[in-house]
């Protein structure tokens, strides 16, 4: 799989879904803010109605570039419908141009727009003229354990089915596969392998319409994504890292060896909850010298505060609206050398 996926000149990432909005955000010197791409999308004014809509979720366009071959790709779509495609109309992103959608889990704020994108996709490309990928895993029942002992039980996601009936094709594996002539790696199960990256207890499901809830800590469905890009290294697209960050990025180190990680996008799922996570992953993510870590969603505001402090400069915060270019003809900035702050003393959440 390693000598299967390719090397591109260019990746291209729009964030059309994300839970912050992107105006005060500080980037690293490879992104467009908002403001500009509405800008360049054609905007007149600066407006509610120009910017995009930030909302529980996460969702991207990743473009990639191999010589005068181009890919256009979702990795995922976020949680609803009108948002979604009020946010790629201001970008003017045109989703005919998607060729296929990797999905990464079976939650509701991953796809929940799922169907309105489809049905959009499906009207410019023509039916089977979109493949989606998951895998069997991803339609099971979710729910939330409340403190007070009430099971919330979460939207159910689109199934294959449903899918096939509004035109695409779907591609329902378990195993890892490269995507649109090797430009994507599309991860299988990511091994659970950390000391402390257990999961989320409050976490339940259940298959097949049985009666009881089961727990599901570890959401065993999720898959990440990963691009080399020529000069620079792999971009790992990790939405959610249920799977836990440092599991991500052992896996990717595990399957891609011989290259560096320049960047970690995503939602590190460090937020609420999880927060007593954060000094062990801070720490826990030092070996794999990630160049930049563009971190959104889930990730939360300790989480995010806590690897600006060890990592610096090369920590931002992601949000809607942002456009990420990733080229192997420019040369990213000399980023901080000195060795990460070790994370003490954090106090328990």
């Amino acid at each position: 799989m390693t000598a299967a996926l390719a090397i591109v000149d260019q990746l291209t990432v729009d964030v059309i879904t994300d839970n912050v909005s992107d105006t005060y955000a500080s980037k690293p010197s490879f992104a467009v803010s908002e403001l500009a791409n509405v800008m360049l999308a054609g905007a007149k004014e600066i407006s509610g109605e120009t910017l995009l809509v930030a909302n529980l979720g996460y969702g991207l366009r990743l473009t990639t570039r191999v010589g005068s071959t181009e890919h256009v790709l979702l990795f995922d779509t976020g949680t609803e419908g009108a948002a979604f495609l009020r946010n790629c109309r201001n970008l003017a992103i045109d989703l005919g141009q998607v060729e296929e959608i990797a999905v990464t889990h079976g939650h509701w704020d991953h796809m929940g727009a799922l169907p309105a994108a489809l049905d959009a996709i499906v009207a410019r490309r023509g039916r089977g003229g979109v493949g989606v990928h998951v895998n069997p895993d991803m339609f099971n029942e979710r729910g939330v354990l409340l403190q007070n002992g009430t099971i919330f039980p979460a939207a159910r996601v689109p199934t294959p089915a449903e899918m096939e009936t509004r035109g695409a094709r779907v591609v329902n594996d378990g195993k890892a596969r490269t995507l649109l002539d090797g430009h994507f790696y599309y991860s299988g199960e990511i091994p659970r392998v950390s000391p402390f990256e257990k999961g989320r207890e409050d976490h339940l499901c259940r298959r097949d319409n049985e009666e009881d809830w089961r727990p599901d800590p570890l959401l065993m469905d999720e898959r990440m994504l990963v691009v080399n890009v020529r000069d620079q290294g792999l971009v790992v697209f990790s939405a959610c890292s249920h799977a836990g960050i440092v599991n991500v990025c052992t896996e990717v180190r595990h399957q891609f060896p011989d290259t560096p990680i320049h960047a970690v996008m995503g939602g590190l799922h460090l937020g609420g909850v999880m927060e007593h996570l954060i000094p062990q992953t801070v720490e826990g993510l030092q070996p794999f010298d990630v160049g930049y870590f563009i971190a959104g969603h889930c990730t939360g505001w300790r989480a995010l505060h806590a690897l600006a402090n060890a990592y610096g400069e090369r920590v931002s915060q992601s949000a809607v609206g942002t456009r990420y270019v990733f080229d192997a003809s420019i040369p990213p900035p000399e980023r901080e050398t000195k060795a990460p702050t070790r994370f003490e003393g954090a106090p328990t959440w």
